[in-house]
């Protein structure tokens, strides 16, 4: 489906007439998982601008048309649900990192729908600050005081222009990290800044992109549940088993400390099929995990049930299905299970 095509699908989920479409969805026996980066405006921002999911007039949209229409679950009444075998129009809603956002925008708009979600933060972003990879990326691609960028080997497909829109160049190099060994990719971020000539974006450029743990505690107050998205965002395959069970064993630790109950939710930083494995999945277990989301796209179908290996959905119009294949095109395919 192409852009435009997407943009216009996920447009009629605000649109009133739209619940008369919806009310034709069959029940299925699985989870729809919906996953969400950031929601608010992203024009002018100097990060990596794929991570909007939806501005805040859009996502109240959403909300509405989900609360009419869908039944939002917790990650516990999943592990019910799939147990149980249990048909219906089970939606869960995940926000991944910690974005401020998430609590300024999101998480009002969710309590005024009378909706929860699932939060997975960052434990090292709450505690330290910083932008993450990357946004930092992006930042320096925006910020460069030099026109183009070239790595000098066949890493990029040659000179690459550099600047404040230059959304495809911001692409290619992260693309490019998400293929590196853990130990290559400080040298990389290090590469990319001198090469741009921007430097390292400072904590102080990045104060205000992360909730701090008094707000994860005001969601979870709330009624929204909280789970471990690691300490660092690293790509969890590309890391040494020790440093994999630091990342993880870490996050569960600061998890317990801060809100004083363990990890039971998981999400699997990147997401993609090639970013941890059998090896990670074991360790996640060992941390005390009940579910595990990956992030490539998919239904969660009970029949093929993997509570370490729960597939979510992208939300919105760039990259994978939006929610209108989310909600209404995949599930046309549910009705015999």
């Amino acid at each position: 489906m192409s852009r435009s095509r997407r943009d216009r699908a996920a447009a009629l989920l605000a649109k009133p007439g739209f619940r008369t479409i919806l009310r034709r969805l069959p029940r299925w026996r699985g989870v729809v998982v919906l996953n969400y980066h950031r929601v608010g405006n992203r024009a002018g921002q100097p990060w990596d601008r794929t991570l909007w999911n939806a501005d805040a007039d859009f996502f109240a949209g959403q909300l509405k048309t989900i609360a009419r229409h869908a039944d939002v679950v917790t990650p516990e009444q999943v592990v019910a649900l799939a147990r149980e075998n249990r048909r219906g129009r089970h939606v869960l809603l995940t926000f991944d990192d910690g974005y401020r956002d998430n609590y300024d925008i999101a998480f009002p708009l969710l309590r005024q729908n009378g909706l929860t979600a699932t939060f997975f933060p960052v434990a090292g972003f709450l505690d330290e600050g910083g932008a993450p990879w990357w946004d930092e990326l992006a930042w320096m691609v925006r910020r460069a005081t030099r026109e183009t960028i070239e790595l000098g080997d066949d890493r990029l497909p040659g000179a690459l222009p550099l600047g404040p829109d230059q959304d495809e160049t911001i692409a290619a190099l992260v693309a490019l990290y998400k293929t590196l060994a853990g130990d290559q990719t400080d040298l990389f971020i290090e590469e990319v800044a001198e090469k741009t000539g921007a430097g390292r974006c400072c904590v102080a450029d990045s104060a205000e992109l992360w909730m701090s743990w008094d707000m994860v505690r005001e969601l979870r107050a709330g009624g929204m549940s909280v789970g471990g998205h690691t300490m660092s965002h690293p790509i969890l395959a590309r890391l040494p088993i020790d440093s994999q069970e630091r990342e993880i064993a870490g996050c569960a630790d600061r998890l317990e400390q801060e809100l004083g109950s363990p990890m039971r939710w998981f999400a699997y930083p990147v997401g993609a099929r090639d970013t941890f494995t059998v090896d990670t999945q074991q360790l996640v277990r060992e941390a005390g995990v009940e579910l595990a989301f990956s992030f490539f796209g998919g239904f969660a179908s009970f029949a093929r049930w993997d509570s370490l290996n729960v597939p979510r959905v992208h939300v919105g119009p760039g990259h994978g299905p939006d929610l209108l294949q989310a909600m209404l095109g995949l599930p046309r395919h549910f009705a015999r299970w």
